[in-house]
């Protein structure tokens, strides 16, 4: 299990963890490695639960095929043969899975996967005959149906699998189902672990450099054959401009203060933080270790929404956002000539917002304010009586009917439902930038942020003039990250509707 995230207070000098919106300056190497595209990542827990859930839906499919053209012009539709189906597409993903075919490797070799696929096929069908046999119902069922639902099968399985197997070596020729790995820490344990990852044999990791906040010998400019790319602060940037899937720690669990103080950079990333334990001489039961290849590692901080559950909130996102869109296509419609007929200019508004992992994203909102006063970067933050916004943009705001078109921010990707708030790259209170209020402002962005949130149906939506405002929104933030379920999304979106009826905060 990850370790909890650090506390929000009590920062030491610097405050790790937390980093301006504008951009470090990265060595050479660094930049050049970050500046090359990389594509997005497959991932491998996904792609295999994929493939069971085809292979499932083709076996089901293909004896239906079979019965439809066998059976039922003569004898009609029988239910016991879909239960049959059933019972066979099941045994038949279980049979799949103990003879070790659902993995990246055997999806990649065609006389690996085929041959053990045909053996796991063949043997779900002798032991569907033998219980027949033992249970009396072998006349029950059409022999021509049987064998001609076991060759077909086969044959549909196989052409699948093949045409999987081009698909995947495909996407690992454009590196789309490596983990691209950053090591923190050089010197000895920095190059023992280096030399692990290279012994592993099919491993899926690649080394993309080390970093390190040590300038001395014990910390040399290349370690086993890996670049060194700067300091940690150097690492943060680093993963914000390119795909990194994973961060190694190698620092002895001996160093205490230093693993800890790596931890508190590296929480605001949305990235798994392993620490290498394969040279450590405290050793704890093997249970309380994660593998990666055959290196024991103990889970420092998980990225937060990942696998199955990102594509759950993904699709959830998309669907529920198209179905908001057309129920409340009248109101915007009426919103828009509203404004349109109130003032002068456009009636959309873009604004740069900090999205994920602090990345610049532009959102769509309905224009509130005058447009010769228009302030995409919202340097200057709305206030109590602002005579920049006009009659219909006071309205539209304290409804927050405003936000509606990032629904459209929702279906190109850039927001989801529910999330932290996107908060504007220049907002300041009191003169000072939100990341230099808060420390660990920017762990909020380890998702995507959201049209509403924990925080807005807690009261804490509007106007951010004190610290404390501040301080509680990124609490709520971080307590959304941190206990994300879909449950929890449906549960926040019901609440919303009642909480823009709380518009004391919001002008």
């Amino acid at each position: 299990m990850a370790i909890a995230a650090p506390p929000m207070n009590g920062s030491p000098p610097g405050r790790p963890g937390s980093h301006s919106a504008v951009p470090r300056e990265l060595g050479p190497l660094a930049r050049k490695i970050a500046e090359e595209p990389i594509p997005d990542a497959i991932s491998p827990v996904v792609l295999t639960g994929g493939a069971r859930i085809v292979e499932f839906l083709l076996v089901v499919v293909t004896g239906i095929a079979v019965h439809a053209v066998w059976l039922y012009p003569a004898e009609g539709f029988e239910p016991i043969y879909l239960i049959v189906e059933l019972a066979v597409a099941t045994a038949a993903i279980i049979g799949f899975q103990m003879v070790d075919i659902y993995n990246v490797q055997a999806f990649r070799s065609h006389v690996y996967q085929l041959g053990r696929m045909w053996l796991a096929w063949t043997a779900v069908f002798l032991l569907a005959l033998a219980l027949s046999f033992f249970a009396k119902y072998e006349y029950s069922f059409s022999r021509a149906w049987t064998a001609g639902w076991y060759v077909t099968g086969m044959v549909v399985l196989f052409a699948w699998r093949t045409g999987l197997g081009w698909l995947v070596r495909h996407w690992a020729d454009q590196g789309r189902l490596i983990r691209r790995v950053v090591i923190v820490g050089g010197g000895r344990e920095g190059e023992a672990l280096v030399r692990a990852i290279g012994a592993e044999a099919h491993s899926d990791l690649r080394i993309c450099g080390v970093f390190d906040d040590r300038g001395d010998d014990r910390s040399p400019s290349v370690v086993a054959g890996v670049p060194k790319l700067g300091t940690v602060d150097d690492l943060v940037e680093f993963t914000r401009r390119t795909r990194v899937d994973l961060i190694l720690v190698s620092l002895p669990l001996t160093a205490e203060d230093r693993v800890l103080q790596m931890a508190r950079k590296l929480w605001v990333l949305p990235v798994d933080v392993r620490l290498a334990a394969h040279m450590n001489r405290l050793r704890f039961r093997p249970r309380a270790y994660s593998y990666i290849g055959n290196i024991p590692v103990l889970d420092i901080f998980d990225k937060p929404i990942a696998d199955w559950n990102l594509v759950i909130k993904s699709v959830f996102d998309r669907v529920a956002a198209f179905l908001i869109l057309v129920a409340i296509s009248p109101v915007m419609l009426l919103t828009a000539l509203a404004i349109k007929l109130d003032s002068k200019g456009p009636v959309f508004f873009k604004q740069r917002r900090l999205g994920f992992n602090n990345e610049v994203i532009e959102v769509y909102k309905f224009r509130s304010l005058r447009h010769e006063h228009a302030d995409p970067d919202a340097k200057r933050v709305v206030t109590r009586g602002d005579d920049r916004v006009t009659r219909v943009g006071r309205f539209i705001r304290k409804t927050s009917i405003d936000e509606l078109p990032q629904l459209i921010n929702v279906l190109r990707g850039d927001l989801s439902l529910v999330g932290p708030r996107p908060h504007a790259i220049h907002a300041p209170l009191a003169n000072k930038l939100w990341d230099d209020v808060v420390d660990g402002y920017f762990a909020r962005h380890r998702v995507k942020p959201g049209i509403t949130g924990w925080a807005q149906i807690n009261g804490w939506r509007g106007e951010l003039d004190t610290p404390e405002k501040l301080q509680q929104r990124v609490e709520h933030d971080l307590y959304y990250i941190e206990n994300w379920s879909l449950l929890f999304d449906l549960y926040i979106l019901l609440r919303t509707p009642f909480a823009l009826l709380e518009t004391e905060n919001a002008y």
